[in-house]
């Protein structure tokens, strides 16, 4: 192998790393992005579903979170919560896997 290939194929190595590097902070900045978004879904998920549970609660400010988890536990372990839940979780599912297919 003469020089000139030998340095031609050292400049292709350091261009390729470079290119690797560049590809590897560009996967690291959309995680970052995904991150950020599905915690932005998350919290809009959370503040929404808690709205709802307060429109149920008489005085929402007066109770703790051990009594609104103490209901919630009370309210959840009835049979009849639980097929309804599963009725539910079930029903999507079916909604997902048809609508993806």
């Amino acid at each position: 192998m003469s020089k000139e290939e030998f340095e031609k194929l050292e400049h292709e190595k350091y261009v390729l790393e470079k290119k690797l590097t560049a590809a590897k902070h560009k996967e690291k900045r959309l995680q970052s992005e995904l991150k950020r978004l599905t915690r932005g879904e998350r919290t809009h998920r959370l503040c929404t579903r808690a709205g709802m549970l307060e429109t149920f609660l008489r005085k929402p400010t007066v109770l703790t979170d051990d009594d609104v988890m103490e209901l919630l536990t009370f309210i959840f372990h009835s049979e009849a919560v639980q097929k309804k839940l599963n009725l539910l979780i079930e029903n999507r599912e079916n909604e997902l896997t048809t609508d993806g297919s």
